[in-house]
């Protein structure tokens, strides 16, 4: 850790990014711009002039200071003493009505607190997820996938972004979570628009939307229990109140829909623009896991959301950050800085990236989403063997807003697929446990961590 005053430096005494060098010639980059989203390494490339940090804009008129470096990222994420995820004081200096509150804003959930609180919240997390088995993990994604097949298999053509790759998590987590699937489609909209962050308005209604559907569940597992994780959460040992298990699903259902789907979309985008993977499809040496680790490294799901508060004014990695401050760690940015990666092979041994974040707060169920991921790829391209982009890659456009890496569209072709022909297809598969029965005894209840 880097002394808050070394000799010779003063503390900050303004705005960050007039401290940092940002002119009206050297405009701050606006993370939430069409432009960032275009090509954001090319930006990643200039904020790495200003050092480990650089000055950004995250909506407008609210800034925070970007870690571009990977060794300074890593030890942000694994210092709780001096950075802190609360991010209140923060929320005091912004708007509140800013399109960023609604990803930002405190919340009684993991995400947003430190030490004992933070563990208790996790443990919850943690525990309820260890009762989800692989195998049947695995059976409830095919399951997923073959539903969404089916709806579009016979057309020969797909938008593998609205049609499948964001689908596909609401399906798994609203069922996972023991809501009917009826109710996917009000979760992934809410969700998707609170990521995009397009508009304070687009965002407070999301939010609000997103709040109802998780109230909702609450109330429908508190008046009937079953083998799902919201009846885990109610149940856990730590007993946390109503309150605090609607933030921990809230945490939960964000961070497994939007980030997840946008990670199937990049891979899927991968595997079909590049013809190391084309054989794939029939058998190549380069797997669906393969193109998974690629996104990772290169466009991880989540590019820069790792908010953090300096707990005091600190100097660090060269930069003097003041207490309360808006730290974001970029993800993309730190896996591809000079040096840490190579971009001409795939990196599946190439050692650790930063998406799935590091440290006490890295993500607890980063074995299931990896599940979630490669069966939903597998499953697509067993049955569509023959699918291809419909468009060059050059020309597929990126949702802008600061947070995420993720497609506007991903439209692809295929030979059509019906009930009818001859042969295995999605609407001969053997039913999977996708909608489960009522209980007919006491489900289990969560271990505690040790």
């Amino acid at each position: 850790m880097t002394s808050p005053h070394p000799p010779g430096a003063a503390p900050p005494p303004g705005c960050p990014a007039h401290d940092q060098g940002a002119t009206d010639s050297d405009p701050l980059v606006r993370l939430y711009a069409p432009e960032f989203a275009a090509d954001p390494h090319r930006h990643y490339a200039h904020l790495r002039q200003y050092g480990a940090l650089a000055p950004v804009e995250v909506a407008p008129g609210v800034t925070a200071m970007l870690v571009t470096d990977y060794r300074a990222a890593l030890e942000l994420l694994n210092d709780d003493t001096t950075w802190s995820k609360d991010s209140r004081a923060w929320m005091e200096t912004v708007p509140p009505d800013s399109a960023v509150i609604p990803m930002l804003g405190w919340r009684a959930n993991a995400l947003f607190n430190d030490g004992e609180v933070h563990r208790r919240y996790r443990q919850v997390i943690t525990d309820s997820f260890r009762l989800v088995e692989p195998h049947e993990l695995r059976a409830r994604v095919r399951h997923a996938a073959d539903t969404l097949i089916q709806g579009f298999g016979a057309t020969g053509e797909v938008d593998l972004v609205s049609q499948y790759a964001q689908l596909l998590p609401m399906l798994m987590f609203n069922n996972l979570f023991g809501m009917p699937e009826s109710y996917g489609h009000q979760l992934i909209s809410a969700v998707g628009r609170m990521m995009d962050g397009a508009s304070q308005e687009e965002a407070n209604t999301a939010n609000a939307a997103f709040q109802a559907y998780i109230t909702e569940m609450v109330a429908t597992k508190k008046a009937q229990r079953g083998p799902d994780v919201t009846s885990w959460f109610l149940d856990h040992p730590n007993g946390l109140s109503e309150e605090e298990v609607i933030q921990q699903i809230v945490l939960t259902m964000a961070a497994g829909n939007e980030p997840l789907g946008n990670l199937i979309g990049n891979a899927l985008s991968r595997m079909l623009s590049d013809d190391r993977y084309y054989s794939t499809l029939s058998g190549g040496a380069l797997t669906a896991r393969d193109a998974i680790e690629e996104v990772l490294w290169n466009d991880p799901p989540m590019a820069n959301y790792a908010a953090h508060y300096p707990r005091r004014d600190v100097f660090f990695h060269g930069t003097w950050v003041r207490a309360g401050q808006l730290v974001l760690v970029s993800y993309a940015a730190a896996n591809t800085q000079s040096g840490t990666v190579s971009t001409e092979e795939v990196r599946s041994g190439a050692g650790a990236h930063l998406s799935w974040s590091a440290g006490p707060h890295a993500c607890p169920v980063q074995r299931h989403a990896l599940v979630i991921a490669t069966t939903a790829i597998e499953r697509l391209t067993a049955w569509l063997s023959d699918i291809e982009l419909a468009r060059p890659e050059q020309r597929m456009q990126w949702r802008p807003g600061g947070f995420q890496r993720a497609l506007v569209a991903l439209p692809a072709r295929f030979t059509p697929i019906t009930p009818h022909q001859a042969g295995a297809t999605p609407w001969d598969s053997s039913p999977s446990p996708s909608t489960r029965p009522e209980p007919t005894s006491t489900p289990r209840q969560p271990a505690s961590a040790s």
